[in-house]
């Protein structure tokens, strides 16, 4: 009797894709030729940065233009990509330029993947997918290079504006700038309006996610054109940005803000409101914000980009459903909706679960470390929020983390790209469906 091929679900492939990349990159960047030094990292500090770029997340056990060469550099460039788009965008890009056929199984793993809604969106979405990436990403490094080729030479400055423009693009927060001072991220451009306003753009584009690009693409202006899930991520994504801005500054005027002009004070605080969700670049010390700023950027971190997109979090529209689910029972409604639109019952049961599980890894996670290591709890908070939602934002303890805590970081960095409620799934084991029970009412509240 032949044995059956194993069949893995759409969530496991997706899973094991990602630890795949993940350990092929940590083996490439081992490599002493790799490193500046000429000697290797350790298989965890390897391991931990190959996680944090397939991951997006900019989370670094050494600095990264310190440790690696060119060599290295391009490796953890080539990670951050294709962690970035989806690995399955990249195989189905390969199938399409080998001129392979495209299964129904690839179709539904590139539909997983991205969050797109039906089968027959999988072709159409990654033609977007990869022309709108070039573009974008193509148009930051031209703006970044006017900034870096002045300053760094022809070749060097290319180089800095093509790897900034991508690590901006996909959410990943990772940077070369530790030639002026190791981990200080774009603190030299704290002033600068072209390196921060584009990073900010690159950041929200690559946070929107490839399914709004196509509404807004297809639709133009014509805003109540847009799909539901399109309306509900601008709309949150402009709240955030300029609400976020705001709240910056309220809580940093007198503190990290203070001495600043009115154009560099709002300069920063956009770039601050912009950056956690979910990119990881800084241009000011975030180990001196006040309780209040520190609370804002966890808040900003836990909710992060939209689904389908380079960016983490729970992600905008799982709180939005939230949000609106807490509004109709306030009112009195059975139904949950926004913009004319009901929306299905599943999505809010699916949202509910996934803020819990999110929230569940984050409190195990914690008690673990701080179990393990008493850092101060804003900074344990900001570096498990910040490895849980990819985002790389640390007050600078990830250095002095144990070897169990890195591994720690490890689990939430790759949960936290796979997504929580996704990963649960993956490793859950779905058996026959089961009878109906009766229901019976328990008390709530």
């Amino acid at each position: 009797m032949k044995n059956k091929p194993l069949k893995l679900s759409p969530n496991r492939s997706i899973a094991l894709g990602f630890l795949a990349i993940i350990l092929a990159g940590a083996l490439l960047l081992m490599l002493p030729v790799a490193n500046r030094t000429g000697q290797g990292l350790s298989f965890l500090d390897s391991l931990f940065t190959a996680t944090s770029a397939t991951c997006v997340t900019g989370l670094v056990a050494a600095d990264t233009w310190t440790q690696f060469n060119l060599l290295g550099q391009g490796i953890l460039l080539a990670l951050i990509q294709v962690g970035g788009l989806g690995y399955m965008t990249m195989v189905l890009m390969a199938s399409v330029l080998l001129k392979r056929k495209i299964g129904l199984k690839q179709r539904s793993l590139m539909v997983e993947s991205v969050s797109a809604q039906r089968l027959g969106d999988a072709l159409a979405l990654l033609r977007y997918i990869l022309a709108g990436t070039a573009a974008i990403e193509g148009i930051g490094a031209v703006l970044l290079a006017f900034r870096f080729v002045p300053e760094l030479g022809l070749a060097r400055g290319l180089w800095y504006a093509v790897f900034h423009s991508v690590s901006a693009f996909c959410n990943a927060g990772f940077d070369l700038m530790g030639f002026r001072a190791p981990y200080s991220s774009l603190t030299h451009y704290v002033f600068d309006p072209l390196v921060n306003l584009t990073v900010c753009a690159l950041v929200l584009l690559g946070g929107l996610g490839f399914l709004v690009w196509r509404d807004v693409w297809e639709k133009g202006i014509h805003f109540r054109r847009y799909s539901l899930h399109a309306k509900i991520m601008l709309t949150g994504s402009a709240v955030l940005v300029i609400g976020g801005t705001a709240l910056f500054w309220f809580a940093e005027r007198d503190n990290l803000l203070a001495g600043m002009s009115p154009a560099q004070q709002a300069l920063v605080s956009l770039f601050q409101a912009v950056s956690p969700r979910t990119a990881g670049f800084n241009t000011v010390d975030l180990a001196q914000l006040t309780s209040g700023g520190g609370l804002l950027t966890i808040m900003l971190m836990f909710i992060g980009a939209g689904p389908g997109s380079t960016g983490g979090g729970v992600k905008i529209t799982t709180v939005a459903v939230c949000l609106l689910t807490l509004a109709s029972y306030v009112r009195g409604r059975r139904e949950v909706g926004a913009f004319n639109r009901r929306l299905d019952e599943e999505q809010i049961h699916r949202s509910a679960a996934g803020v819990t599980l999110y929230m569940a890894f984050i409190g195990l996670g914690g008690f673990l470390m701080l179990a393990t290591q008493p850092f101060p709890l804003q900074d344990a908070l900001m570096e498990l929020f910040s490895a849980m939602s990819t985002v790389g934002l640390s007050t600078g303890i990830t250095r002095a983390l144990s070897p169990f805590n890195r591994g720690l970081l490890i689990v939430m960095m790759y949960c936290g790209r796979i997504g929580s409620l996704s990963m649960m799934m993956a490793l859950a084991e779905r058996g026959a469906p089961r009878v109906k029970d009766p229901v019976e009412h328990i008390t709530i509240g």
